[in-house]
């Protein structure tokens, strides 16, 4: 069975990264083809029956004609339904970061020129790539990740799924930092009691025996974590129902290093037993 990937997203996002760790692993990648060329390719990938196209990579930004990228989502819903396993990934970050790194490595943005400034570029790619970002089945905000750990998510949330498994990933951060926009699910643990106004406390993580310890001592915290899973073994089979590949939970409290820290550990040890492929990721903490 050939399996597809659609990776987009917005330019400086890090879609040429994804897609060259596809390659790296061994997928067959082809980066900006025209979006009206591509039923023209899977259908040659199905009908050379080559094992070269059984991983198919496809990158597609902002320079289609956008009647051509609003084709996109229906065509990967129509494959899907005609037995080939479809999906879209879809790139972001915010824009104060993509201004950064345009600044930093002094590229010029493909939508730039005429009269368009850098900041109006990037909301012109944002208008023409929302039909790909309301579709997509996995959105990856890289605002706060680097090169290596953007490589390493592909691997590990892209790369080894198989028919009908669910790659989860519990995330925490903190909402001073803004909230991560690659989330289907978000709760706020900004109302439990906080170890930070412990001196003691303050310079650990939720990882630490104390601070666990402290949080545990708390019925509120009990009652929010059982709340949580109780909430997620009502919805993730609904996902898996639906044949959905990927969930994403974030869970946020003021700085993101305690409290959500905590609940996201205790939420990955819950799930775990059940879901191999879960991965955790602490967006506020040192890396």
């Amino acid at each position: 069975m050939i399996r597809l990937v659609v990776v987009s997203g917005l330019s400086g996002s890090g879609k040429s990264v994804a897609l060259n760790m596809l390659e790296d692993l061994g997928w067959y990648c082809i980066d900006n083809i025209p979006a009206g060329l591509m039923q023209a390719l899977v259908s040659h990938s199905v009908q050379t029956e080559e094992p070269i196209y059984r991983r198919l990579a496809v990158g597609l930004d902002a320079r289609n004609r956008p009647e051509d990228l609003a084709t996109i989502p229906a065509l990967v819903a129509d494959l899907s339904r005609a037995g080939l396993r479809c999906e879209i990934v879809y790139l972001h970050a915010e824009d104060e970061v993509l201004l950064r790194r345009y600044a930093e490595t002094r590229r010029r943005h493909p939508l730039a020129g005429a009269g368009r400034s850098l900041a109006e570029a990037i909301a012109e790619e944002r208008r023409l790539l929302h039909p790909l970002v309301d579709s997509a089945d996995l959105v990856i905000d890289t605002s706060r990740m680097s090169i290596h750990e953007l490589r390493d998510l592909v691997v590990h949330r892209v790369e080894p799924q198989g028919p009908g498994r669910l790659s989860i990933l519990f995330e925490s951060f903190g909402f001073k930092h803004g909230v991560p926009g690659d989330a289907d699910f978000v709760f706020d643990a900004r109302t439990l009691p906080n170890p930070y106004w412990q001196p003691s406390l303050q310079p650990l993580t939720g990882h630490d025996g104390p601070v666990v310890a402290f949080l545990e001592a708390s019925a509120h915290v009990h009652r929010m974590a059982d709340d949580v899973i109780r909430f997620l073994e009502g919805r993730i089979p609904d996902y898996e129902e639906a044949n959905r590949g990927y969930l994403t939970v974030a869970i946020g409290c003021t700085g993101g290093q305690h409290r959500s820290v905590y609940l996201v550990e205790r939420l990955a040890a819950h799930f775990r037993p059940r879901y191999p492929q879960l991965l955790v990721r602490h967006n506020a903490l040192p890396k």
